[in-house]
């Protein structure tokens, strides 16, 4: 078989290469997302809190999705470096069955659990309604979102991210297309909001199947006689789990400032608002960032499986500069045009009020981010997502929400409700510390072992 380009092609092409059709899909997510939050707004502000307070479930469901994703994509891309296409095989059919797994028991979570879900953050009633319908729908339907990302992660392993650039810039589109068919012309509200985004996932799957099918001979499916492999799942959770934690420990970060900020800043309701709507713009940063590491962790997996120690070395050095462009990118936009990135979102004079300063203390944080992103995919790629996990662990439960809960208090009592969002600058500072010292550990026990 030819060598892959993995193993030849000169590392800054092959970087552009391999992330650019994924940072361009994953920018097409995150103007979905964005777009499908701006139409939301204008059917009211409570539907787009609605949405917002349902984030945190919906984040759950795409951490499992994702964290398979990451060990089959990092697992197929080492066997494949090591020329065991067998092995490659068997972990995308368990991968596949893990995703339907995966699909059946947040259909359960969601249909029984959406409501009281809702009713533990909020007692407003037209909120909890709202936001139950669009958690059922996303959750009842989840079997798309977890075959997608399956995959597509099956033609990342393999150098196709163009392929996936197919699949999520369909899937996004048609979401984009149908939120106001369903949202307005129907007059669904946020339950047509939610069945665009089953919809596009749904669509996007059964591109990525047939393009598996069609494109990619590095991976041989034969679904017909597969029989569960317990060692091969525990490779790959061995791998994923602690990305499914750190991506979940994000949707109890979030769960945890929703409350914080309805309980002890003066917007309550809004400011959670204004929160959900940082996350949404936060994604259109951090969506490019994320594509970028999809790109470099089979790159940096397959050369390691290769022991091409040099090429590994030089991948890290060009995501971490590279990342770090998109995020000063960020902090420029929070930072000069808030009012107009807010004003997406059809924001109330109070929105506006809480929400531009907001964005602004925010936005600061973008600063240090990139290098904590590129080094945790270089974490997940060398099969320590462990340390991943860590650093997010550490950001997010131990440092931000305890911070964020006594600043907000300490706002409360002072009259100065801004504080509370300095939290993310002090976690982020957190953040790189540890990812650092992690680093730093992982070079001397593995790269600076690799013989070539």
């Amino acid at each position: 078989m030819e060598q892959n380009k993995m193993g030849v092609m000169p590392i800054n092409k092959l970087i552009i290469n391999m992330s650019l059709p994924m940072m361009i899909s994953m920018l097409v997510q995150a103007l979905y997302n964005i777009v499908d939050s701006v139409f939301v707004g204008m059917v009211n502000e409570q539907s787009l809190t609605a949405v917002s307070l349902s984030f945190p479930a919906q984040n759950l469901m795409i951490a499992v999705a994702t964290g398979t994703g990451v060990g089959v994509n990092a697992l197929i891309s080492r066997s494949l470096g090591e020329r065991n296409f067998a092995k490659a095989n068997k972990i995308a059919e368990n991968g596949i069955f893990l995703a339907l797994c995966s699909a059946v028991v947040f259909f359960f979570l969601g249909v029984f659990g959406a409501e009281a879900f809702m009713r533990s953050q909020t007692d407003v009633e037209y909120i909890i309604e709202q936001g139950t319908s669009y958690l059922q729908i996303c959750c009842g339907a989840s079997f798309g979102i977890f075959l997608e990302i399956i995959f597509e992660r099956l033609l990342q392993a393999t150098g196709r991210t163009t392929l996936t650039m197919c699949t999520q810039g369909v899937g996004a589109i048609c979401n984009i297309i149908l939120d106001p068919i369903f949202i307005f012309v129907f007059k669904m509200g946020v339950t047509g909001a939610a069945v665009a985004t089953v919809t596009g996932q749904i669509i996007a799957f059964i591109i990525a199947a047939v393009l598996n099918a069609k494109k990619n001979p590095e991976i041989s499916l034969n679904l017909k006689k597969f029989r569960p492999d317990l060692k091969a799942i525990g490779q790959i959770y061995r791998i994923g789990v602690p990305s499914i934690i750190m991506v979940a420990i994000g949707s109890v970060m979030t769960f945890c400032m929703n409350k914080i900020l309805i309980l002890y800043t003066p917007g309550k309701e809004t400011a959670a608002t204004v929160f959900g709507a940082f996350f949404k713009l936060n994604s259109f940063i951090c969506m490019p960032i994320f594509g970028l590491n999809n790109g470099i962790i089979p790159i940096v997996a397959y050369n390691y499986g290769a022991q091409q120690k040099g090429r590994l070395i030089k991948t890290v050095k060009l995501a971490v500069v590279y990342a770090e462009l998109f995020s000063l990118l960020g902090v420029l936009l929070f930072a000069t045009i808030p009012h107009i990135l807010l004003g997406f979102f059809s924001a109330s004079p109070e929105m506006l009020e809480i929400g531009v300063p907001a964005l602004r203390i925010i936005g600061s944080s973008f600063a240090l981010a990139g290098i904590c992103v590129s080094l945790g995919a270089v974490f997940q790629a060398l099969g320590k997502s462990f340390f991943s996990m860590i650093v997010s662990l550490i950001r997010q439960l131990l440092v931000l929400t305890p911070v964020a809960f006594l600043l907000a208090r300490y706002g409360q009592q002072t009259g100065n409700p801004n504080l509370v969002w300095f939290s993310y600058p002090i976690a982020e500072l957190f953040s790189l510390t540890v990812t650092l010292i992690c680093f730093a550990y992982i070079y001397k026990k593995i790269i600076s072992k690799i013989k070539n």
